[in-house]
């Protein structure tokens, strides 16, 4: 079992940014990959960002590119997201998650959410 914690989150004036973290803890030598992911009020939940834990090879949703970059620690087991030149439509709970497998396709464990809001 891996459990989650998001921080960073918080309330950003338009053009600002943001830090978020993502520590992993438990049986975390099975992690393949990590993304990111967010949910607005009303709307379906998103990918945003991934990157693979052994070669760092990153993904990113096209709404994204150019202004995020996630990277990672894997000594500390700890996933983050730099988020610049951050607009309101980025407005949204930010979770992490973990693929077992490393495709991209699945994630098995997810943490509880931290949110961003950006002011106009």
């Amino acid at each position: 079992q891996v459990q989650l914690v998001e921080s960073g989150g918080g309330l950003v004036q338009a053009g600002g940014s943001l830090r978020l973290s993502c520590a992993a803890s438990g049986r975390t030598s099975n992690i393949r990959r990590m993304g990111w992911f967010r949910q607005a009020p009303g709307k379906e939940r998103e990918f945003v960002a991934s990157i693979t834990w052994s070669g760092g090879t990153t993904s990113y949703a096209d709404s994204v590119k150019g202004r995020f970059t996630t990277s990672r620690d894997n000594a500390k087991n700890t996933m983050y997201l730099q988020m610049n030149s951050l607009k309101p439509e980025d407005t949204a709970v930010y979770y992490c998650a973990v693929d077992l497998i490393g495709g991209g396709i699945t994630y098995e464990y997810w943490g509880q959410g931290t949110q961003v809001t950006v002011s106009s």
